[in-house]
């Protein structure tokens, strides 16, 4: 399956290539075979945001690099820190729409939340990405630019030493990654190589709201992590947040769970965003520990974090403590994820390139 994913009457994006079409490619130009990994590693490894920066390989090649393909590199549109120490970056593509991707950094571990999508069709009714609507897809370029741009930033601002800073990537940014599972999956194959950022499967998760058909193709395609937004215990609270619920509902979501082959010691995260008076209650907390009953699993509980005009409230600190305590007493692993960035709309749920099409933050207020 070709990875180029050109759009017609464009160039193909030079990122997009894995290294077996950058064969193809150095051959029909008629230049050595070699030159084919020295530019990979140019636009993986080192991340160059232009074929001016790959200074070894000869000027001709270059440019008739340039006459026949692109290098779409994001440029940077806004950089937002957080007092935490989360970064959120707004990115603008090489056709002008924006994406947001947020870099989170722990004593032992440098994580990117990676955008799939310009927007969301999902529609989550607590999400404000989801109200955005879905404006395109990105390519596998621009889904693994995102790491690069975001390793040279890193590097300029002095917080992390050269060349790779990340160590770990988690596709929960804007969009529902397996919707656009051909850019993702050729995206994964670039970051994991060895050539490039040579990222290890242990260190990459993929969250999915629950497109079934495609989860299974990517628990058979990939051993990256997997990470389900479940949020409801019952078909008919789900429904009510996550419209997707009503194609495949929890009961067939978790039969294709239970068939992901998992070696021993890997789980899978199920994410649960704990919105107050809806999915909070003790009810929910004994249904979640007898729906994850066999599958080998642990539960991140996500206090809601708050987006304007949504009409959903955080719980307090004392129900999702109570929640948590629920779970464990039933044998539920649990963890409740810390809020990071919220101060600068970053955590979970708050993305939606603020300024770009489609953010609901544009429109003007409703008249009286």
């Amino acid at each position: 399956m070709s990875a180029a994913l050109p759009i017609a009457g464009e160039p193909v994006d030079l990122r997009s290539l894995p290294l077996a079409s950058l064969e193809a490619l150095v051959a029909s130009l008629r230049e050595k075979p070699f030159r084919a990994r020295q530019l990979f590693r140019w636009l993986h490894y080192r991340g160059a945001a232009s074929l001016e920066e790959m200074t070894d390989l000869p000027r001709a090649f270059r440019e008739e690099l340039a006459r026949r393909t692109a290098l779409l590199t994001l440029s940077l549109a806004e950089e937002h820190r957080s007092q935490d120490g989360t970064i959120k970056w707004k990115w603008r593509t090489h056709d002008g729409q924006f994406v947001e991707s947020v870099y989170m950094p722990e004593e032992d571990r440098k994580t990117l939340c990676v955008s799939s999508q310009v927007g969301c069709a999902v529609g989550c009714t607590f999400c404000l990405t989801g109200t955005m609507g879905l404006a395109r897809n990105l390519g596998p370029g621009e889904i693994t630019d995102q790491v690069h741009r975001a390793n040279r930033r890193l590097v300029e601002l002095g917080l992390t030493p050269a060349p790779r800073p990340l160590t770990n990537l988690v596709f929960m940014g804007m969009g529902e990654p397996l919707a656009n599972y051909r850019s993702l999956k050729a995206a994964l194959d670039l970051l994991l190589s060895p050539d490039g950022p040579d990222f290890s499967h242990r260190h990459v998760t993929v969250s999915t709201s629950g497109l079934v058909p495609v989860l299974r193709q990517l628990a058979q395609e990939t051993e990256v992590k997997l990470a389900v937004s479940l949020n409801a215990t019952t078909d008919a609270q789900r429904d009510l947040l996550m419209p997707i619920n009503r194609r495949w509902p929890i009961a067939e979501l978790l039969a294709a769970c239970r068939e992901v082959p998992l070696p021993r010691g890997k789980l899978i995260t199920f994410e649960y965003v704990l919105l107050a008076g809806v999915n909070d209650a003790d009810e929910d907390a004994e249904r979640l520990a007898r729906l994850l009953r066999g599958i080998p699993s642990k539960v991140n509980l996500i206090p809601y974090n708050e987006n304007p005009g949504l009409g959903f409230r955080a719980p307090a600190t004392e129900r999702v403590e109570a929640f948590r305590h629920l779970l464990i007493r039933r044998g539920v692993t649990v963890v409740v994820r810390k809020n990071r960035g919220r101060d600068i709309g970053a955590a979970c749920g708050q993305l939606a390139a603020e300024g770009g099409p489609g953010d609901p933050r544009r429109r003007a207020p409703a008249g009286p």
